[in-house]
């Protein structure tokens, strides 16, 4: 059997006010042939600096925020490798890394989907797998080996490109947040093995890739869309009913811990859960078939 080579995947950066973060990537990016950088408007000269680092790459400038999953699939429309490999701004792994990921593709043939363990910049390592939340809880210790999985943290993932003809990419409906929790969904429930391998790692900075000139109006955004997108994923996976429910529930909750925050001051808090708050208030659940 061949060893894998880089040539054989697309490495799809998706950018938002990430320039801070491109050095991070030349490490794994600079031996790269094939690298599609799919960029939310940044304002900081994210696209410039990306084309000049990596002559190669296809850099897609959008003129407005797509959103996450959108942005991915601009850039999974224009992959042309068997493999595509999605990498967050804020994560960091070697060209042995992945080339480790694509060997283990090989020698799996029906997975649709491989990750790494994420760690931190210090060593620890996340928790960026599990079985579906809506199933049932995951429990034990941490996995000592390759295992199947029913959900990856979305901040690494190598894609088998032909394994996803049935299921699709992103749902573009998930503006931020959750798109990879629907995705991987879809993928288990069509019996598309996903997988998980502990011994290859990524570094992780988690809420690293952007750096806005506004990280108070970041923190709100997030809010919103977290809100949103948790009710959106409700809706379709769950019913109608449990996603007004919740949205009841959290609107509740939100509203009541709201003037403790501002009471603690908590700035970025603040601003989060005002997001949280409005995007609960302004979502709208799809009419009943």
């Amino acid at each position: 059997m061949d060893l894998p080579t880089l040539d054989q995947v697309t490495v799809v950066v998706v950018t938002h006010h990430s320039a801070h973060c491109l050095a991070g990537l030349n490490a794994l990016l600079a031996h790269c042939p094939h690298i599609i950088v799919s960029d939310n408007a940044s304002n900081d000269g994210t696209p410039a600096q990306a084309q000049a680092l990596w002559p190669q790459a296809q850099v897609l400038a959008h003129p407005h925020n797509l959103g996450f999953g959108a942005a991915n699939n601009r850039a999974l429309s224009r992959v042309t490798t068997p493999l595509a490999f999605l990498l967050n701004p804020d994560c960091e792994i070697t060209p042995e890394g992945l080339l480790a990921l694509m060997a283990a593709a090989e020698a799996m043939p029906d997975a649709a989907l491989l990750a790494p363990q994420l760690v931190t910049a210090k060593g620890q390592a996340e928790v960026n797998y599990r079985w579906p939340h809506t199933l049932w809880t995951s429990q034990g210790p941490a996995a000592e080996g390759p295992c199947c999985v029913g959900f990856v943290c979305g901040a690494a993932m190598l894609f088998r490109m032909h394994r996803f003809e049935p299921v699709g990419f992103f749902d573009e409906r998930f503006f931020l947040y959750y798109e990879d929790d629907d995705l991987c969904l879809r993928l288990f429930n069509a019996r598309r093995p996903m997988l998980l391998l502990p011994d290859i790692q990524a570094v992780h900075r988690s809420r690293g890739s952007v750096k806005g000139r506004s990280p108070l109006k970041s923190e709100y955004v997030r809010g919103f869309h977290h809100a949103q997108s948790k009710l959106i994923f409700e809706q379709k996976h769950g019913s109608r009913a449990r996603a007004l429910s919740q949205r009841r529930s959290l609107l509740l909750s939100t509203s009541l811990a709201l003037p403790l925050r501002v009471v603690l001051f908590s700035p970025k808090r603040i601003a989060r859960m005002a997001g949280r708050w409005m995007g609960l208030l302004r979502w709208q659940a799809d009419e009943p078939m």
